[in-house]
């Protein structure tokens, strides 16, 4: 099929491969502009930019899809659109401009977890099992037909960085068998069935764990903010990044916050047992061990509040 594919980030990329892959006509790749990145704010493409130049793909790059941009993909006449997590709405009229529509890999089983985050907030919210779905795009967000959908059993220790790579890889099968009857006519896609949840974007406030909730709760947003926007806590009034963080199996009673050294790292207290702490990032220091960073304490340590 002539295909116009919408993407940005790293997850987007393998779908991008597995389509032209499969020997789709990729007449275009949308991606957002090139934005600073590291310390020295260097003007960098999307990762969906560079896998485009690397397969000699044609590239649009648009911060949202506005007059300009319906124009360009209006005339490259696609028979079908394909968004993976490209940050911006389609709206009409480019909605209805291919004859088979659009269409969109969204990393949940829907109609849970629409919206911008639906991985993070899974985890956040303790969910053991998410997936992928590709479904019709509508005017309203993510509430279209599904195509097609595919389960994930979340690993115990996975964070939401890991379980994104993972969907992102499935999730590029799923999407081209998708493709694949779309072009022979055979797919068929069924309305959303269940009450939906709304995903949205996280903020750095979001990373923020609160030791006093139980242990799992904790882990469970750790894993949820993981490696975006990321987990921090307080010590001193200075903010403190939790890098690396498990479950900490026998370990005695800690107040919520308190820290305790122990091989491989710290005991952090929350409302119900400690957790293992392994790496931390101080304010205005590189990530280190937390062994490392506890080594250079004294006294009583409590996160979340003052040393």
């Amino acid at each position: 099929m002539r295909i116009v594919f919408a993407g940005t980030p790293s997850v987007a990329v393998p779908s991008l491969r597995a389509l032209h892959a499969a020997g789709h006509d990729i007449a275009a790749v949308v991606t957002r502009p090139d934005a600073p990145l590291g310390r020295k704010r260097v003007m960098t493409p999307s990762p969906v930019a560079a896998a485009a130049a690397e397969l000699g793909l044609p590239v649009i790059k648009a911060a949202r899809l506005d007059a300009e941009a319906t124009e360009r993909i209006t005339q490259l006449q696609p028979e079908l659109a394909v968004v993976v997590a490209y940050g911006g709405l389609v709206r009409e009229p480019l909605l209805s401009q291919p004859p088979h529509g659009w269409i969109n890999l969204h990393f949940s089983l829907l109609p849970r977890w629409r919206g911008a985050a639906p991985v993070q907030r899974a985890l956040i919210a303790g969910d053991r099992v998410t997936g992928a779905a590709v479904f019709r795009l509508v005017p309203e967000l993510d509430a279209g037909d599904v195509f097609g959908e595919l389960r994930y059993d979340v690993p115990e220790d996975a964070t939401a960085g890991d379980v994104l790579d993972a969907l992102a890889e499935s999730g590029a099968g799923l999407l081209t068998e998708v493709v694949a009857g779309i072009a022979a006519g055979t797919a068929v896609a069924t309305p959303q069935v269940g009450e939906p949840t709304h995903a949205a974007k996280l903020t750095i406030d979001d990373g923020l764990l609160a030791w006093s909730e139980p242990a799992e709760r904790v882990l469970d947003r750790f894993r949820g903010v993981t490696p975006e926007p990321g987990a921090h806590t307080t010590l001193d009034g200075a903010r403190f990044k939790i890098l690396a963080a498990r479950r900490a199996d026998g370990a005695g009673h800690l107040a919520p916050g308190e820290v305790a050294p122990v091989a491989g790292g710290i005991l952090v207290g929350t409302g119900t047992d400690p957790i293992l702490v392994e790496r931390v990032q101080p304010a205005g220091k590189a990530a280190m061990g937390a062994s490392d960073w506890a080594r250079g304490t004294r006294g009583t340590v409590v996160l979340g509040g003052e040393a």
